[in-house]
Parts: C-alpha cells; structure tokens; sequence
C-alpha cells in the first residue's frame, strides 16, 4: 500500500531533521503503529547512521520485520538472513534464521507453478530442524515442510495425471511410479499404484497383437502388487475390476490363438 500524501508529508519533516535520535524513535512510533511502510522508509535512511552503535541490532531486526510485514517476502529473506550473518549471538539470532525460511515458504506459489521456491524452503526448513533441535520451532517446521511436500506432490500428480488423460501412458506409469517413489507415506498411494495399472492396461490395449499379451501381464503385475500393498485399500473393488477386465482380455487373446 503505498503512504498517503499526509503521511509522505510528515515523513518528509522528519526526514529533514538533523537529530538522528528523533528520527529513529519516530521509525519506531511508526512500527509500533504497524505503520510498517513508513517505518521502512525511515530505517533505511538510518541504516548507515547508526551501523555499529548499540542501536543498530534492534534497528536491523524491525527493518527485516517491516519488509516481512508488507508481504516483501523476497526483500525481507534476505535482511532476516543478513542479521542471523552480523549477529550470530543476538537473541533474535535463531528467530531470524527461521524467518528466512518462512519467507521462503511465503514466496512458494500454488501447486500448478513452478515449485523451486517451495523446494528451497523445504531445504531450509529442514537445515533448521536439524541445526535447532531444542527450538520451540521445530514442530511448526515440520509442519510447514509436510504442507510444502504435500504440494509438492500435488503438482507431481497433476503432471502424472495429464499424462493419463492425454493417452501418454508409458509417461503415465513412470509419473506415478514415481510419486510412490517420492512420496511413500503419501494416503494416495494406493491410487498412484492403481493408476499405475490403469496406465499399463490402456497402454498394453493400444499395442500390436503381437505385444498385447506381453503388456496385459505387466498390468495383472501392477494388479498383484496393489493387492499386495494396500490389501485394504478403498480402492480394491475398482482394482478387482481392472483385473477381471485384464482376465477377459487375456481370454479372450487365446481363444483366438486357438483358432
């Protein structure tokens, strides 16, 4: 939001002041007013004033906080990492740190985009967990890093599931072979092993005769293997479909074999 005009104003006077002091404890009335635009623009005409005096920390600290506090994930990321690097022994020290990561997290856009930031904030967030295990933060961390991959997986399984609809379905086994893979404790494993088969199956029924029965088996493979897995799976009537379906097929191959 951009500072209105009287605010731009009253910001200009005290800009125009000679004492450094009162410009910083009005940066400070203007952050404990959550007026953080003001604020910013205050601390950083003081940011070279006041760099090594006793100030400066606290100073730094609220000027991290006032781009965080815009939603300037991007600016804010680096100030907080900057601080935890010049004050490694300041109390916000390890606050800091995890607020680098969670400005990391903020810039992760919905699961249809591109996901490089949210794997840079995974990382981060697990460097954190493991460098800080006594923090009161881990639980949060952790639960951000599971929501994270849960979107992580959710753009995998939109790719693995476009594959499918648009008849690529080698493309389609290998996409959700892989999200078994990535995501072992995932609740949709099941499905992915299904679709796996599902895949399989349509796949093996777009061959030549002479690859049909060959590819129909590997399907009745990937069958065997959901059964195995997830025997109680909500899934299991449709899989056993998908089986009966691959018998008839199978059947019906050598009767005409016969002939």
């Amino acid at each position: 939001m951009a500072i209105s005009q009287t605010a731009c104003n009253d910001i200009e006077k005290i800009k125009k002041s000679t004492d450094q002091n009162y410009k910083l404890s009005k940066a400070n009335e203007f952050y404990d007013k959550k007026k953080w635009e003001e604020a910013n623009v205050l601390y950083e005409e003081l940011l070279t004033v006041f760099k090594g005096t006793k100030q400066f920390e606290d100073l730094y600290y609220k000027y991290a906080y006032s781009f965080y506090n815009q939603n300037n994930y991007l600016a804010a990321s680096y100030h907080f990492k900057n601080f935890s690097d010049i004050f490694p022994n300041s109390p916000q020290h390890d606050e800091c740190e995890y607020m680098t990561c969670i400005c990391l997290y903020n810039m992760s856009p919905e699961a249809s985009l591109d996901q490089s930031s949210t794997i840079k904030a995974i990382g981060a967030l697990q460097t954190f967990v493991n460098t800080h295990p006594e923090s009161p933060k881990v639980a949060e961390a952790n639960k951000i890093i599971d929501e994270a991959r849960q979107k992580l997986e959710t753009k995998d399984a939109e790719s693995a599931t476009l594959y499918f609809k648009i008849s690529e379905f080698r493309s389609a086994v290998v996409a959700f072979g892989n999200l078994i893979k990535k995501y072992p404790d995932s609740d949709k494993c099941d499905y992915y092993q299904l679709m796996v088969a599902k895949a399989n199956y349509n796949y093996a029924k777009m061959s030549i005769p002479a690859k049909m029965e060959e590819r129909l088996n590997l399907a009745l493979v990937d069958y065997n293997d959901f059964l195995s897995n997830y025997p109680n799976s909500k899934l299991k009537t449709e899989a056993d479909n998908l089986k009966n379906t691959i018998f008839a097929d199978l059947k019906k191959i050598k009767s005409n074999e016969r002939r």
